[in-house]
């Protein structure tokens, strides 16, 4: 683990796995959690691939700036690989 990946900039609709203020953010995998149905199918009672989940950790400045707080200070997010380009 420890890659640093970006989550796509995409703004496509419908359900969404890929919370919109992470879009275009880079973090680093933490962890990989399993291969699970796509919720993006399931949503709409779709047949679902399954898709590995990653958590993803940003830091604070990465997400807000320096508009931070505590720029140091991270948040973890469960992220399907569709989601993440390689940095």
């Amino acid at each position: 683990m420890g890659e640093r990946v970006r989550i796509r900039a995409s703004m496509p609709p419908g359900h969404i796995r890929a919370p919109a203020y992470l879009r275009g953010k880079t973090g680093v995998i933490e962890r990989s959690l399993g291969a699970f149905g796509n919720p993006e199918q399931l949503a709409y009672g779709h047949a679902a691939d399954k898709k590995q989940l990653y958590r993803v950790r940003f830091t604070m400045a990465e997400l807000w700036g320096e508009g931070a707080e505590a720029p140091n200070d991270t948040v973890d997010a469960e992220i399907y690989d569709h989601w993440l380009e390689k940095v």
